[in-house]
């Protein structure tokens, strides 16, 4: 049986990135939480680097070699981690126009755990009106917890109130591995064609 695939979709736009470090984080936490039954294979994808193959292929309809090359890593995943910074209320455009290049069936039940960050908590309802959403017309099988980091919220271990940015990764991270996990597994088994042409023939 092959290794499940997971992969983070990053749109932070700086280096460093709080945006990354969030998919970082939850990849780590989902990882962690997978590999106790089924080996993980974590990649990233940092939309940052694609930003003009991104723009082009708006406008010619042709994905340059690096573009195809992470659109196919998230259309084979078995679970896509969506992190993006809120503008003005909403996902980055970068983020949106990523989403916009891929096939709009290639996120059909597919686990997806979506993630923003934020200057302050006000944006932190992005992610109920803005990208779920999205990724539910997507027919992607998005995970009840959504997790928003604000500014204050890093290096903060949570109340009596508030779960903490921790335990929101975790639980979060813990709802998707569980929904990947129940994914038909997929083997690399090849059937010869001359096996199927007899599976056929009455």
């Amino acid at each position: 049986m092959r290794p499940l695939k997971l992969v983070a979709v990053s749109a932070g736009l700086s280096r460093p990135s709080s945006t990354r470090l969030l998919a970082d984080r939850l990849a780590e936490a989902a990882r962690r939480r997978l590999a106790e039954e089924r080996a993980v294979e974590v990649s990233v994808v940092e939309l940052r680097d694609l930003a003009t193959d991104i723009a082009n292929n708006l406008v010619t309809g042709f994905p340059a070699a690096a573009l195809r090359e992470a659109i196919e890593r998230v259309t084979e995943a078995d679970g896509v981690i969506a992190v993006t910074p809120i503008f003005t209320a909403s996902y980055s455009g970068l983020f949106k126009s990523f989403f916009d290049v891929i096939d709009n069936t290639a996120l059909v039940a597919k686990p997806v755990l979506i993630a923003a960050t934020g200057g302050t908590a006000r944006h932190s309802l992005a992610l109920e009106h803005a990208l779920r959403p999205m990724f539910v017309y997507l027919r992607a099988l998005v995970v009840p917890t959504a997790v928003y980091a604000a500014s204050e919220d890093w290096g903060t271990g949570g109340n009596s109130h508030d779960d903490g940015l921790a335990a929101r990764i975790a639980r979060a991270a813990g709802e998707l591995a569980d929904l990947m996990a129940r994914r038909p597994a997929v083997t690399d088994t090849v059937v010869p064609f001359e096996q199927q042409l007899a599976a056929l023939r009455p």
